[in-house]
This record gives structure tokens, sequence and C-alpha cells, in this order.
């Protein structure tokens, strides 16, 4: 396991990927909530530079089609717990009981 920054911190080890030395590894991004993917497509851009293989994404709540559109473009496979739909429709229906 590691973490990324979105840059690299200026003091300490001055590291953006913090853990586990991860060239030549499978990566699989986890993020909370995904608009647009658009960070997303930039860390993946930095932790193949790292020599990560990133191919998966996977997120908590998908909050716009659009990121999944953006991240499949780029050719990551992603998958998401809840989109932000079923999340307002059972909100709604848990109001309405």
């Amino acid at each position: 396991m590691f973490s990324l920054e979105k840059k690299a911190k200026e003091y300490g080890t001055c590291k953006l990927a913090e853990g586990v030395d991860i060239a030549g590894k499978k990566v699989c991004v986890i993020e909370d909530v995904v608009t647009t993917g658009g960070q997303i497509l930039l860390s993946v851009e930095d932790l193949k530079r790292y020599g990560a293989d990133v191919r998966d994404v996977l997120s908590v709540i998908e909050r716009d089609s659009k990121g999944r559109d953006n991240l499949e473009a780029a050719g990551l496979e992603f998958c998401s717990l809840f989109k932000m739909e079923e999340l307002l429709a059972a909100s709604v229906k848990e109001a309405n009981s």
C-alpha cells in the first residue's frame, strides 16, 4: 500500500508516492468520489512514470458518468460501489417512508 500526493512534498522525503516501491507492480487506484476522472488520469500518469502497471480504478461514489467515460477512454477498467443517482433515489425513498 502507498499513498499518492497531488504533487511531491517540499519537505521530508520529497516523494510523490509514499510507501512501498511500486515499480513493476500492478496498482489499483482507489478514490472516494469520481466526477470527471481528471485527477485520477493525472495520478495514473505519475504512477506510470514510477513504473507502476495501472489498469483499474475503484471508487465509492460515481458522481457523473463523464468520469467513467474518461477513464475507460484512457484504457482503464472502472468500478464504482454506488452511483450518485442510486444514492439520491434511496434517500428520497427513505424520506418518503
